[in-house]
């Protein structure tokens, strides 16, 4: 992966190092009332430009916001190129957990060309949106989270940082985000050798990446775009499992569901599945006061019928499993369905998974186990994408901490 620094413009709206009231979530996490709040909490909160409201012609509007920043001096750009080291410090099952990485630009590429990969689909209406933002704004807001490997740690030592943070934010969660900036030329050349051997797996960003490269093609001198690089083997790579929201499905019976299920799936009580422990081979269905746990049979993986030409690793997933064990052949929910967004809803939270089927607003809600990163990497090294909504990273990145213009 070819990476370059980038003299970044950063709020410089007030004295404070303290950006939280500016920095937003990314355009996917935001929700109607999450984009009240975010305009509420200070006028310039970056989602004023990433996602805007209330206006005809939103990308014009966009446009027009950033540009009178920028002329009043808003956001001012660094005056050296640099590399941004960044850390996340956040909360996970009870301990404190900091990830660390750095921003960069990367260079845009064809996947073709194996430099970046991606572990899932794209759909064509993110990127249609994403595309008339950028081409109304020439500003590359949104942070790309890309996966780097380094077995070694040679990266994590050759951008950690010193002395304290140029900025620092808590997420809407509390979470606390912190930004530095590497300078020096003989630095950033040592991390520039160490990436321009390794292909990057892309973790979130997929349809924004998608967009860049076809943004490239229109634009030659935009073939850089702003990623967040964290690596794949350090401590911080949290992945929450994206649980399953049924509803829509005709007939649908919960006796007769674990029935049926029961022809590849050992079915016992679930009696407290807020704190059961899943693995791949175990799903948990809640729907109204009734729970179960589904553990997959030993001999099942070679009756149910997979999708042609997927390998074991990608069978092997929890959300594979439920998804051609029990979503498709007992409920009908195809791959078209999943695409039309008809019958299945996602949360990372298991707890407001169990609330809500619990309350009759779903259906049923399937619990699963998360993916680790091994299963992301034996997957998108065989060539093969992950089903739908197989990953949920936390945290998510923010937008805002450092943006870029295309074609500066």
């Amino acid at each position: 992966m070819e990476i370059r620094p980038f003299r970044a413009y950063r709020y410089a709206g007030d004295a404070a190092r303290d950006v939280s009231a500016v920095v937003a979530p990314p355009y996917d996490q935001i929700s109607p009332e999450t984009q009240d709040h975010l305009y509420a909490m200070h006028p310039h909160n970056i989602v004023r430009v990433t996602f805007p409201k209330h206006a005809d012609d939103k990308y014009r509007e966009a446009r027009g916001v950033l540009d009178r920043w920028l002329a009043d001096g808003v956001w001012r750009r660094d005056d050296r190129p640099g590399i941004y080291p960044y850390h996340q410090t956040y909360s996970v099952s009870g301990q404190t957990v900091t990830r660390m990485g750095f921003v960069a630009l990367g260079e845009v590429s064809d996947y073709a060309r194996g430099v970046v990969l991606p572990h899932e689909r794209t759909h064509a209406g993110p990127k249609r949106d994403r595309m008339e933002l950028l081409e109304a704004t020439a500003a590359d807001i949104g942070l790309l989270f890309m996966l780097a490997p380094d077995p070694a740690g040679e990266l994590r030592r050759a951008t950690s940082p010193s002395g304290e943070p140029i900025a620092e934010a808590r997420d809407l969660k509390g979470e606390l985000h912190r930004l530095w900036r590497i300078a020096d030329e003989a630095a950033i050349d040592r991390v520039r050798a160490i990436m321009a051997t390794r292909h990057v797996i892309i973790a979130d960003g997929h349809h924004r990446y998608e967009t860049a490269v076809a943004y490239a093609g229109r634009h030659p001198d935009a073939g850089y775009k702003l990623m967040a690089f964290f690596a794949l083997e350090a401590p911080g790579l949290t992945i929450l499992p994206n649980h399953r929201l049924v509803h829509g499905v005709q007939g649908f019976d919960f006796d007769d569901f674990v029935q049926m299920a029961a022809r590849w799936f050992d079915v016992s009580p679930l009696s407290d599945p807020e704190t059961v422990q899943f693995d791949n081979r175990t799903i948990g269905i809640v729907t109204g006061p009734d729970a179960a746990l589904l553990r997959l049979k030993p001999n099942a993986p070679r009756d149910i019928a997979w999708p042609e030409k997927t390998t074991p690793a990608w069978r092997d997933l929890a959300v594979s499993i439920l998804h051609e064990g029990l979503l498709r052949p007992l409920l009908g929910i195809t791959e078209a369905k999943l695409d039309a967004k008809t019958h299945v809803d996602y949360t990372a939270d298991r707890v407001e998974a169990i609330q809500l089927a619990r309350a009759g607003k779903y259906q049923a809600a399937f619990l699963i186990a998360p993916t680790s990163p091994e299963e992301i990497q034996a997957v998108v090294r065989g060539g093969e994408l992950l089903p739908q909504k197989s990953t949920h990273f936390y945290p998510k990145l923010l937008d805002g901490l450092v943006f870029h213009r295309l074609g500066e």
